[in-house]
């Protein structure tokens, strides 16, 4: 990378943590350029080399945080619909520590963007993430346990709207629980004592 690609590269973190920052104070919709601008410490018009508008900025933060979710798991674990189908049944577990542990340590690293995150789901574009993953993750894994298919989404939806009230709770109490705590609490929420 040349020192050009490099600058640019640091502004636009610099945008992505601003916009990131503001959405601990307020909805997107009333963040101004103005306002993102002083909190990067940039000019406005370094903000037009980069984004035609905010929701530019938006689409690139969005991005942004979920690379830097990617990277708390030590290995990739893309599972494509041929991979889970080929995957045994008992290796189909994501409620193990080893998905857990990345997850509840990269909120733990990043409470206050987790929790913009969580305050502002359809500003991130949460249910498209959810339908992709749904496609392409869940509804195959759900078929290889035989789940109706009428039912899958119900159980989806259960299951990730308890995994964040779990989370949210956690953050409402500042983390306190260790990691391993409250992966020890989302199995026994799962499958019992």
């Amino acid at each position: 990378m040349n020192k050009s690609e490099s600058k640019y590269f640091n502004t636009a973190i610099r945008f992505d943590k601003a916009l990131l920052s503001l959405l601990e104070e307020k909805p997107f919709d009333y963040i101004t350029i103005k306002e993102l601008c002083e909190r990067a410490g940039v000019s406005r018009s370094t903000f037009y080399l980069h984004y035609q508008n905010t929701a530019d900025l938006l689409q690139e933060a969005t991005q942004y945080v979920l690379e830097q979710f990617l990277s708390y798991f030590p290995e990739k674990r893309e599972m494509a619909e041929d991979t889970v189908r080929a995957t045994p049944l008992d290796e189909l577990n994501f409620t193990t520590d080893a998905y857990l542990l990345p997850y509840l340590s990269y909120i733990k690293e990043n409470q206050k963007i987790f929790s913009a995150v969580l305050s502002h789901p359809s500003t991130f574009r949460f249910p498209d993430l959810f339908q992709q993953l749904f496609d392409h993750i869940f509804d195959p894994i759900l078929d290889r346990f035989q789940y109706p298919e009428e039912e899958r989404k119900y159980v989806m939806m259960f299951y990730l709207n308890g995994l964040t009230a779990i989370v949210t709770q956690w953050l409402n109490d500042n983390c306190q629980k260790s990691t391993e705590e409250v992966s020890l609490i989302i199995r026994h929420c799962i499958f019992g004592h």
